[in-house]
């Protein structure tokens, strides 16, 4: 491939002329690479053999802070083209379908494995070298783009699989090696789930890549795609693996649902995994969606019920007599999703969740209160979705807010004061709430409180309802 005047690209002798090619030529160099990589000409004779050495002897020729010299429109387009150059190469070395070609196909596949690691080897030295000399973010936006294809590469062909062979096994881990040392990372957990707790890790990229190969229709068109989702996937553990229960459990629902037995087994790895490292009523919550898609209401009569209504009537079944501790909060930590989930349609079980949430206010829940603080954020939750049923149950729920509102107060125990305080909020939110789903009634029932009650902590809070529901600003005093 020629790439004529100044998008000729640089050989290893001109790698002083390289590093003065200005940063839009080079991004046209690579460009024009990236098209012979995926464009029509790379079904003609050798043209991909040959984009590939010229994309070799680029990398090789330009200087690090080349790739990732400006900032803003071109620091940004010169990173998209790099990532785009990075996933044609893992594309061109995935391995194809296991009925096209067999044994032969598979030693293809190593020559080819084994040409573009070596070009992401020098892709990631240059990145580590960027790291070093570069200050500023540039070098971290073009890893960006580059991260996720690079790992897709190594973990295909770093598994033990019939496309693979010692040799380019070796290669491929040492991809994924310089890849955690560029990312600063010391594991691929740490990778995909972030090293801190402030950090978002790549997980969603990752699975952002292999979803458009993981449905019905294209998940076996590359052997290798559930390969690398089960192995990424067993690599996230609790509690980062929830936030992305979504994404994960059709797939793998999708996978064990085969009629190939090995598939089968995978399938259901995966979702062992997913029930060991995410709450169960939680992932139940995600898995009715999935096994309900064929419920439709058409508007005629009553809604069908559905699994989670069923679940939900099971839970407050054994919550109203329930008198452990233990259970009580284990239940109470799990409602508000079912409340959430349900949406307005939780008014199906509205007299049941009166009658629970107003048994578990009363009762002391020890020092970190979570059954309490449970049930009052699914009051809230409850009153949001249902105000138009609220109204009618005011006079209770307002008795039982003020109960606990006052026990607080006054609780002599060594529950902590943040907990305290906390339960003080949340029951102050729920009055607000009761307030607007009562068009004002609870502002006027509550107006004379402050004249005869001597708590300070009460008052505060009544006042706090009052302010608000005038819409004056509250001083906390």
């Amino acid at each position: 491939m020629e790439l004529d005047n100044a998008q000729e690209t640089p050989s290893r002798e001109d790698s002083s002329l390289c590093g003065e090619i200005s940063p839009p030529v080079l991004e046209q160099a690579f460009s024009k690479i990236l098209h012979c990589l995926t464009g029509p000409v790379a079904r003609r004779g050798n043209a991909r053999d040959v984009a590939l050495k010229d994309l070799g002897d680029l990398i090789e020729a330009t200087e690090c802070d080349r790739l990732f010299e400006g900032s803003g429109a071109h620091l940004r387009e010169m990173s998209e083209t790099l990532g785009q150059v990075a996933k044609a190469l893992e594309q061109y070395a995935a391995p194809p379908k296991e009925e096209e070609g067999g044994g032969a196909r598979h030693s293809e596949v190593v020559e080819k494995a084994a040409t573009v690691g070596l070009l992401f080897l020098k892709l990631l030295e240059r990145v580590e070298t960027a790291k070093n000399s570069l200050v500023g973010p540039a070098w971290q936006t073009g890893l960006h783009h580059l991260a996720g294809p690079v790992y897709i590469f190594a973990v295909t062909h770093s598994l033990e699989q019939p496309w693979t062979t010692p040799r380019s096994r070796e290669v491929a881990r040492e991809v994924l090696t310089l890849l955690l040392q560029v990312t600063e990372c010391g594991s691929v957990a740490g990778f995909l789930s972030g090293e801190k707790e402030d950090e978002k890790g790549r997980l969603s990229v990752i699975l952002g890549l292999l979803k458009p190969n993981l449905n019905k229709e294209s998940w076996k068109n590359n052997p290798a795609i559930k390969h690398v989702f089960s192995w990424t996937l067993q690599q996230v553990t609790r509690p980062w693996l929830s936030q992305h229960l979504e994404r994960v459990l059709p797939a793998s629902l999708l996978i064990s649902d085969d009629y190939q037995t090995e598939n089968k087994i995978l399938g259901v790895h995966c979702l062992h995994h997913i029930v060991l490292n995410v709450a169960v009523l939680l992932c139940l919550l995600d898995l009715f969606p999935i096994l309900e898609k064929t419920v439709h209401w058409k508007g005629d009569g009553a809604r069908p019920t559905t699994h989670c209504d069923e679940v939900l009537q099971l839970i407050l079944t054994h919550m109203e007599p329930e008198h452990r501790l233990l259970l009580r909060r284990t239940y109470a930590r799990n409602l508000p999703a079912f409340v959430k989930r349900l949406g307005i349609l939780t008014v199906r079980h509205l007299k049941r969740l009166e009658r629970v949430i107003i048994g578990y206010l009363e009762v002391y829940d020890g020092p970190e209160e979570e059954a309490r603080l449970k049930i009052l954020e699914t009051l809230k939750l409850l009153m949001q979705h249902t105000w138009p049923r609220i109204s009618c149950r005011l006079v209770v729920l307002l008795k039982a807010l003020l109960k606990l509102i006052c026990d607080i107060a006054r609780d002599p125990s060594l529950t902590p004061q943040s907990v305290k305080s906390a339960l003080l909020q949340e029951a102050t939110d729920c009055l607000i709430l009761l307030d607007c789903c009562s068009q004002g009634r609870v502002k006027g029932l509550l107006a004379k409180i402050p004249q005869s009650c001597e708590d300070s902590k009460v008052v505060n809070c009544i006042r706090k309802v009052q302010q608000i529901s005038e819409g004056a600003p509250y001083d906390g005093t």
